[in-house]
């Protein structure tokens, strides 16, 4: 198991476009588990309702746990989308 911490840069925090996209990069790894901790709580990171309830704000530190395949690989995918300063165009 490995673990890292992340801080989120998104402005408008880990909202349901972001949520979905980190949902979909966990599928590039199958069989790896995921865990987020953050001051709201634990998650294992199997959906995106599960993620938006931590209510992932700008600045949060959350600590992103991974194990099984790919662990070193994963944690830095998935750790980057957590920091990464999405900008979605308006819809």
């Amino acid at each position: 198991m490995l673990e890292k911490k992340f801080v989120i840069r998104n402005t408008a925090g880990i909202h349901c476009r972001p949520s979905s996209v980190i949902i979909s990069g966990k599928e590039k790894f199958p069989g790896v588990s995921f865990k987020v901790t953050a001051e709201n709580g634990t998650t294992d990171l199997n959906g995106i309702l599960e993620l938006l309830a931590l209510g992932l704000q700008c600045g949060d530190e959350i600590t992103l746990q991974v194990s099984g395949g790919d662990e070193a690989g994963a944690l830095e995918t998935i750790g980057a989308l957590f920091e990464k300063e999405f900008d979605f165009p308006d819809a």
